[in-house]
């Protein structure tokens, strides 16, 4: 059975930490942002049928067959801040593969990541961790050893990593003209936002938790957000309701929906403005590196959706940003050291897409 939004609950909750007319209940961050409320909520997912006996509350946990017990499960959790006088839409940022809602809070060097950067600009933000993942990770499918996406077992692959999304060739060297943040504690701390899935990718079950994520959002704010996707977040974006989008942002997703499909077509319907996001090193990447093909590819399908949609009367943008001499960026822009430029962009695309 699909679990009940949480939101009444903490609603009232986090109203312990609104400003109302005392300045002093408000929450304050040291660089300056102020906090009207804040809170964490979970949405969406399902609770298992009881374990197969009866309950035993004399033994309780120490009962080992947990039988009676039942489970919430498949739930995203979404940790939110909502700034005084803030007059923006709200914006509900998912992480990519293998990240969490920490990549959009602070960036490996440490300055402000975009959850700060949008709340300076009046935007409410609501940072979400998708099922099996990070703060949402309860599901049945648990395992000692987590998943990887295609089922087998977790593996470790930072270095792959540091190449597919083109920081560099292999780590810790930088391409020229680099943006991301230098050092070896900058690289540690890069590293140690990588988490693991705790049970399989399911984009469909994932798209079904985040749009219960929106329609919570919704209801806390009474606005549409703003839906800021990254990574293999933006395929989970494509399988998300579009009742609660004002608009989409995705930052170098794995693709757009294919031209005349089911997704395309939901968009379409639904006038979603989309903004596409891409970095640097894809045209100009190294051709001995297999990924440098595989960007070119999404590069080059997102520029095809984005054509078409417009022509049927959509609104769509793909921002290649060496085309607007932006240099030096990777696969995770957010967090470069040029991070508050592209923020800038996207608050423009915003003002005059996203507010319609």
């Amino acid at each position: 059975m699909t679990t009940k939004s949480l939101i009444p609950i903490l609603a009232a909750a986090v109203m312990l930490s609104s400003c109302g007319n005392n300045s002093q209940q408000c929450t304050s961050t040291p660089n300056g942002i102020v906090i009207e409320k804040q809170g964490v909520f979970s949405s969406g997912g399902r609770v298992t049928e009881p374990v197969e006996g009866e309950y035993d509350a004399t033994k309780n946990w120490l009962d080992m067959t947990r039988k009676g017990t039942t489970s919430h499960v498949d739930h995203a959790n979404t940790f939110y801040q909502i700034p005084a006088d803030g007059n923006g839409l709200p914006m509900v940022f998912l992480h990519g593969y293998g990240q969490s809602r920490t990549g959009w809070q602070s960036t490996p060097d440490g300055r402000e990541g975009w959850a700060d950067i949008f709340l300076k600009k009046g935007h409410p933000v609501f940072l979400v961790d998708q099922p099996r993942r990070g703060a949402a990770g309860s599901t049945v499918e648990m395992t000692k050893d987590a998943l990887d996406a295609d089922g087998t077992k977790y593996r470790p692959g930072e270095q792959a990593w540091y190449t597919h999304f083109r920081i560099g060739r292999v780590a810790p060297e930088r391409y020229d003209g680099s943006q991301f943040p230098a050092g070896d504690a900058v690289q540690t701390q890069f590293f140690c936002q990588m988490t693991p899935n705790t049970g399989s990718y399911d984009e469909k079950l994932f798209g079904t938790a985040l749009s219960a994520v929106l329609s919570d959002v919704h209801q806390l704010t009474g606005k549409k957000s703003i839906y800021i996707t990254h990574s293999q977040g933006g395929r989970v974006g494509w399988q998300t309701d579009t009742e609660n989008i004002a608009a989409i942002v995705a930052v170098e997703p794995g693709g757009a929906p294919e031209i005349g499909s089911d997704e395309y077509k939901k968009f379409l319907a639904a006038k979603t403005p989309m903004l596409f996001l891409f970095g640097d090193y894809i045209d100009n990447g190294p051709q001995d590196i297999m990924s440098t093909g595989f960007w070119q590819a999404v590069l080059k399908q997102c520029r095809d959706f984005a054509e078409q949609y417009v022509k049927d009367g959509g609104d769509a943008v793909v921002i290649h940003l060496p085309e607007r001499n932006i240099h030096g960026n990777s696969h995770f822009m957010f967090q470069e050291m040029n991070n508050k430029e592209i923020a800038e962009l996207v608050e423009e695309w915003i003002a005059e897409h996203g507010s319609k």
